[in-house]
């Protein structure tokens, strides 16, 4: 069956407060409050009346929640980490795909000048899931508020997480080595090679006197990148992942 175009939901309306529930994991004591929170200012005859101020309080309590759970969840994550993980977490494509995920975007209540349009903007859903998020933790409080944020946004962390440690071994290096040795690590440019437009290089990371494994890179950054990585896994005492002469 053909997805139904926004003009055609808008003839159609909303659909019953109670399937967002469902979708959302969470039944309202107060149900005029999530209809506020599914309300875009488009449909409003003033701002106040829309879902604005629901978001504003929403992104504290995603920040908060998130904040929470990554220092729960990564004992051993530095603050720099952390603060990684949480802003690829709470960013506005995160909050989208999520609330695509539980179907937000079909609850959400827009002017008609937006729902002529061919999809409903991404600062539009993700606003929604921070306003959702507000009414939550004003109908049932903080716990609940972030019960629902780790159930909606639990695969999103450890993705999240995942990237953030495979991305940043010159932070990982950086801990490991002010922390054993008291020294920051250094980089050293060895050679590089190609024309200009397509140049390559070759790094080494070194802490004092000892020099690692060099890695090449497609441009400097990566090669210092990967040269940590060599460095960090000869640290713990495994091979190098980058011989520099592959």
């Amino acid at each position: 069956m053909a997805q139904k175009t926004l003009a055609q939901r808008f003839l159609e309306g909303p659909p019953p407060l109670e399937d967002c529930e469902q979708a959302l994991g969470y039944e309202f004591k107060d149900r005029s409050l999530l209809e506020t929170c599914l309300t875009h200012a488009s449909i409003c005859k003033t701002r106040l009346s829309s879902n604005e101020r629901l978001e504003f309080l929403g992104d504290a309590v995603l920040g908060l929640a998130v904040c929470q759970l990554l220092f729960e969840r990564y004992p051993e994550q530095s603050e720099g980490e952390l603060t990684r993980i949480k802003s690829i977490v709470v960013s506005r494509e995160t909050c989208t795909l999520v609330a695509q995920g539980i179907g937000l975007d079909h609850h959400v209540r827009l002017g008609k000048g937006l729902m002529q349009g061919e999809m409903i903007p991404a600062s539009i859903i993700s606003g929604v899931l921070e306003s959702v998020i507000a009414g939550i933790y004003l109908d049932g409080g903080l716990e609940e508020a972030r019960k629902f944020i780790e159930r909606v946004l639990d695969a999103e962390i450890e993705i999240a997480a995942e990237k953030s440690h495979s991305k940043n071994f010159k932070s990982l290096l950086q801990q490991v080595s002010q922390k054993s040795y008291g020294l920051t690590p250094k980089y050293n440019l060895l050679d590089e090679k190609g024309p200009d437009h397509l140049k390559c290089f070759k790094v080494s990371a070194s802490i004092g006197e000892k020099n690692y494994a060099p890695a090449w890179g497609a441009n400097k950054k990566e090669a210092e990148q990967k040269a940590a990585t060599n460095a960090y896994y000869e640290i713990e005492g495994n091979p190098s992942p980058y011989p520099a002469d592959e």
